[in-house]
Order: structure tokens, then sequence, then C-alpha cells
């Protein structure tokens, strides 16, 4: 699984990191019909993944149209994973990696593994050693470094799906088919954005995955998921979905599936299977405490992979469309600042310069709501949308401003690594009933930070504290509006009787902050 340091509000759950296939370097050694049951008289009727009794379908058959009278849920049938295994299992390969590291002086200095080293370092008579400096300890030296991961079969002459994490930075290649046949790999291509790579292998007549679609998957639903956790090859391990489209921090592009499928580190890579045996999604990440499994896992969805392989096939690269805007999840405080009924779609908290949303007419405020018609219900699933989509693609959006809903279009740039340079310097008037004392930005302020006007906090307290405004923020705007002065900050703050939305500056980043006023 894919390893990252992550800090967002998980933390406070317990969930600090992500564990990775390339955490182990030792290679394991190869560990390697249906379900039938008493005929009785109420025969079950599968129906879409449940099964009711012959009464109950006939139960439901006879409730009249108009009436509120809801079928019985029956027992849930379990789907055959056996049968899965038995056919799709041989299209699960494993891959395992070698590079070459360079050990810095501070590994060489006590970081070593080997546990003699201690007893060399600095020792009289060592100079001048083979490996050794005029201090007595060792150079920098390369050693090997081995990961281990999964991948599945696209074509039948040798086309494989894996996470990028897998094969980044490896010198070497190696796939091993279920059958235990192995093969030197080349790497066509991958895209660290949406942790997807490309391999080939010199064969013919390989077995083939099937390949299914994720809105047809819903949450609930049973999947089934194989791979090589610490190296045990195919290896099957099965759960539920637990949710769809959730948004990682670093991932922008990838509406995860979350799953309590057991997977470990060597299981990315790997397929994740539907009910029926069609592929529907690429393991790639765990959260954990410990680096191993702890309950939740996610997956990439297929199609976001297919589009991404496709591109490798055919040009070698791949390229992503981009919007240019920070967005930031509302919550109902928010929502009702914004005067929106529920807190859908995704809020737009800083607008990138020369960017299509700057050229859209898209403000720090609005609500993005519809993307070409697809309705956006979380933040997450703006920039998953975006990211399928081809430079130059025309996107039409549906924005809440200011209490209705506008049609804007946009039309999409080349994604690249865009470093925001804007800088607030912290630094007093009466606090009043936001419970801010604030003051005006200075000119070079201003310059430095490339903000047209905004306010300094220099005290909290009261509303704004409690709300996690800080000291040092810079306020650029409340509800929409621009803030330019102490005076109009405190007219747009006695206007309000419940809450604020507070769009301000904090380091490096802009944020939306809903302070209530009580």
């Amino acid at each position: 699984m894919k390893a990252k340091e992550i800090t967002i509000a998980l933390v406070a759950a317990g969930v600090l990191s992500v564990g990775t296939a390339n955490a182990f370097n030792w290679n394991a050694s190869d560990w390697f019909h249906k379900k039938t049951g008493a005929a009785q008289a109420d025969t079950p009727t599968t129906i879409a993944g449940s099964a009711m009794s012959s009464s109950q379908a006939n139960t439901a058959q006879n409730t009249p149209s108009g009436t509120s009278a809801t079928a019985p849920i029956g027992p849930i049938t379990a789907p055959n994973y056996r049968a899965i295994v038995e056919r799709y299992g041989s299209a699960v390969v494993g891959i395992n990696t070698e590079a070459m590291h360079k050990t810095s002086m501070e590994d060489s200095d006590g970081a070593s593994s080997d546990p003699f080293s201690q007893f060399f370092r600095g020792l009289p008579g060592m100079q001048g050693m083979p490996g050794f400096n005029g201090q007595g300890r060792m150079q920098p030296h390369d050693v090997p470094v081995r990961g281990q991961g999964s991948g599945f079969i696209l074509s039948k002459d040798g086309l494989i799906l894996t996470n990028a994490h897998v094969v980044n930075d490896a010198d070497e290649v190696t796939v091993k088919l279920s059958d235990r046949r192995e093969y030197k790999a080349k790497v066509l291509g991958s895209d660290k954005a949406t942790d997807i790579a490309v391999l080939k292998i010199d064969a013919n007549n390989l077995p083939v995955v099937s390949l299914g679609d994720t809105k047809q998957l819903g949450v609930g639903d049973y999947v089934l998921a194989i791979g090589s956790p610490f190296g045990f090859e195919q290896s099957a391990t099965a759960g539920i979905v637990s949710a769809k489209s959730r948004s990682l921090p670093g991932d922008g592009y990838v509406p995860f599936i979350q799953t309590d499928v057991a997977v470990n580190p060597g299981n990315s890579g790997g397929p994740l299977f539907d009910a029926s045996g069609n592929v529907v999604g690429i393991n790639s990440q765990i959260y954990s405490q410990t680096g191993g499994y702890q309950g939740v896992s996610f997956a990439i969805p297929i199609e976001v992979a297919l589009n991404v392989s496709n591109q490798i096939v055919k040009s070698g690269k791949v390229v992503h469309a981009r919007l240019g805007v920070t967005i930031q999840e509302l919550n109902q405080t928010l929502a009702e600042s914004f005067k929106l009924k529920q807190p859908d779609g995704a809020l737009v908290a800083n607008i990138a310069p020369d960017s299509a949303a700057a050229r859209a007419g898209l403000e720090p405020g609005d609500v993005i709501l519809k993307y070409n018609d697809q309705i956006i219900k979380r933040s997450g699933d703006l920039p998953a949308l975006v990211g399928i989509g081809k430079p130059g693609d025309k996107a039409t959006l549906q924005v809440w401003r200011a209490g209705k809903a506008i049609e804007l279009l946009a039309t999409l740039d080349t994604a690249k690594d865009v470093a925001m340079n804007e800088d607030a310097s912290p630094r007093n008037q009466n606090k009043g009933r936001l419970g801010v004392a604030v003051r005006p930005l200075t000119s070079d302020e201003i310059r430095q930070a490339g903000l047209p006007s905004g306010l300094v906090v220099e005290q909290v307290g009261g509303a704004a504290a409690r709300a996690g405004i800080e000291a040092g923020d810079v306020i650029i705007a409340v509800n929409g509006a621009n803030v330019k002065s102490v005076t109009q900050l405190q007219s747009l703050v006695a206007k309000e009787n419940k809450q604020l939305a507070l769009l301000i500056q904090r380091g490096d980043a802009k944020i939306f902050v809903p302070v209530n006023l009580g």
C-alpha cells in the first residue's frame, strides 16, 4: 500500500499513516462448485444481490403500486467467491522490484542493518581499507532495495496494470504469473497523480480479467481482492464497499472506493472484483496506525485507471486537465451562510491567476453545484471529474453565487505543478461582536501576499476563537464580499444574525471558516 504522511481531521480518530507495498524487502516462499444447500419448499428468488423467499416475492408482486408497503428484505446471498478466484485468479500477478539505493554518510554511521558494522566504525586500522574513509568510517555505498506488489493482466499479449508506487524508481521489474512463470517487465509509463502504472511483458495467450463499471457499484455491495500481501501470492480477501468517491489528501484526481477488504503491504496494484467477477478498482492505499490493515482500505476506480492506461499506451505519457481552483468541503454552517438549503457542492476558496476558472469568471465564495450536468455532492467529486477531462475540453459549471444559481463555461487548461506564493505577516482595534482585533494590510504586505486587500487578525476571542480563527490570519472576505476596511468588516458582521463565512488566508492557504455568532 502507498506510503505517505497524512494530517487531516481523521487524525482525531487515530488515523495516521499509510502502509506501502515496498515496505518489505524479504522474499516469501510460494504459498498457495458452488455451495449447495438442502432443497427447501420456500425456494429463494435472487434479486439484485439479495434473496427473497418465493412467498416474499409474491407478496411484493401483489402489493398495489400506489401503496407505501415495502417488500421485506430477505437473507443476503453471498457471491460465489470461489468461482471468481477460479476463473480470474490466474490473471492476477505478483510484481517484484529491485533498485540500488546509495546510503548516506548518516546511514553508514549507524543506520546500517549489519550488526557487525557497529564494531568496526572508527576503529584504528580501518583507515585506508576498502569501503572506509580516512576516519575509519564506512563510505556511502550502493545497497539493493527490493519491493513487492500485485497487478492484473489487461490483454492477452501482456499489458498489466498496477500502482505507480510499486514500480517507481525500480531498476528491474519482474512479473510472476499464477503458474509461477516469471517475466522481466518493461514499464511503459506511470502517473503519480493517479498512482497508475502500465507494464508490458513478452508473452501471448495470457488469461485476462473482465472489467466492470463503478457506476453500478453501491455502498454495501460485496467485493473481493486478490493479491500478494507480504509476498503470499494469490491471496483472496473479501468485504463490502464502505463508501464511494472518497477524497484523500494529495490524491485530488481519484474518487476512491473505500472498502473493509483486508489489504496489506504487497496488495498494492491488485484488482478489486465486484460480486460478478468484474474488476471495479485497483487496491492502492490503507489507513493504519501500524502499517498493516486496520479495517479501512481504498481502491482506484477502474475508469480512472483505464483513462490513464489508454493515454500511456497511446503516447507514453499522461496529461490531466486543470480548472485552477482551490476547493473545500461545505458543512451546514457554511451552507447556511451562503443561503444553501443543504451542504452540497464544492466551495471555491481560491482562484489561480490566469487559469481556466479565472477566465470563466469563477470567484472565491462560489459553490460549484454541477459539472457538465453531473451533480457535485461532495467537494471531492469535482477534482475527479476535471482530472478525467482533457486540456481544451469545455466544461459547463452550475454555480451558486449570492443566493442564486448561475451558469459559467470554462475551457480546461493543462495541469501542472502550481506554487502559490502568497504570504501574510502577523502583527489593534476594538474586537466587537465577531471577537477579533484587526488592522488593514500595509502596502508592502498587500504586494507580498498578492491580495487586493485584507485585514490582519492581531487578537482573537469569542465567536472567532471558537471557530478556529488565529492571530496572524488575514480576513479577505465575509460571505463572499471582499473586506477593505475595519468599518466595512463591522458593517458586514452587523448585518448577520446567525453565522458568517470568513475567507481567510493562513500561511500559503486560503480557506473558508464558518463562524457561529450565537
